[in-house]
């Protein structure tokens, strides 16, 4: 057995498995404190200046893309505890012993934490968890949202990937495959006929301007019709 670099690492014949105690017990600090920051802390603050905590929960039948995607989302959130906790438990990563691929994974993980709490800043009072279709919030454009058209689900992916590469193992990988699927579902099933039906040319407008996920990229064609109800 030999510890090198945070990692305890232990080799065929004494164990069999490779464990990374301190970068296990790292991805679960940060995880922690990105589940306190942008939903503990968000949720606060969202009460406190509207009186609303800003949940909404499930939305669509049991069954339906609508309902898959929040469940692939809790699936996602509990998964990125379940990783880091079985590698503590020796589950082995896919990875092995390339302290600088972990490290490159902690970077880009606090990246991710620090993008999804100025995203939520930004949306001010209009930040959500789910959809109400009978509720009508104002449309952010500026900001983050000036260039693409969900952040908040961008720097979550981003998270995601950070973690998994800060653990790589198989479990990290199932919840990462989790979370890109639960967010392609809520922005294109939920989120954009959503904003489509409330606020209609004003965001068709918009959407041709911005990215979906990153700037430039999935905007939004705008035909004649709607550019003159637009106008």
């Amino acid at each position: 057995m030999r510890v090198r670099a945070g990692l305890l690492v232990l080799h065929p014949g004494e164990g069999g498995e490779y464990p990374m105690i301190g970068w296990a017990w790292a991805a679960l600090a940060l995880y922690g404190f990105w589940l306190l920051s942008a939903f503990g802390l968000r949720t606060l603050i969202q009460r406190r200046r509207t009186g609303d905590s800003g949940f909404r929960g499930l939305s669509g039948t049991p069954g339906s893309a609508s309902w898959w995607a929040g469940v692939l989302f809790v699936v996602a959130l509990l998964g990125a505890v379940a990783a880091p906790a079985a590698t503590l438990a020796g589950l082995p990563v896919l990875i092995d012993d390339i302290p600088a691929v972990y490290g490159i994974g902690a970077a880009i993980a606090m990246l991710g934490v620090a993008g999804t709490l100025t995203a939520q800043q930004a949306m001010g009072a209009s930040w959500r968890v789910g959809v109400d279709h009978a509720e009508r919030t104002a449309l952010v454009s500026d900001g983050p949202f000036a260039h693409i058209r969900n952040p908040i689900f961008t720097t979550m992916a981003v998270t995601g990937l950070g973690l998994t590469l800060m653990v790589p193992n198989v479990l990290a990988l199932a919840c990462l495959a989790a979370l890109i699927i639960a967010v392609e579902l809520q922005v294109r099933v939920v989120e954009e006929p959503y904003l489509r039906a409330v606020h209609g040319p004003t965001y068709l407008h918009y959407a041709a301007t911005a990215g979906r996920f990153v700037p430039g990229i999935g905007r939004e064609r705008t035909s004649r019709k709607d550019a003159g109800l637009q106008s």
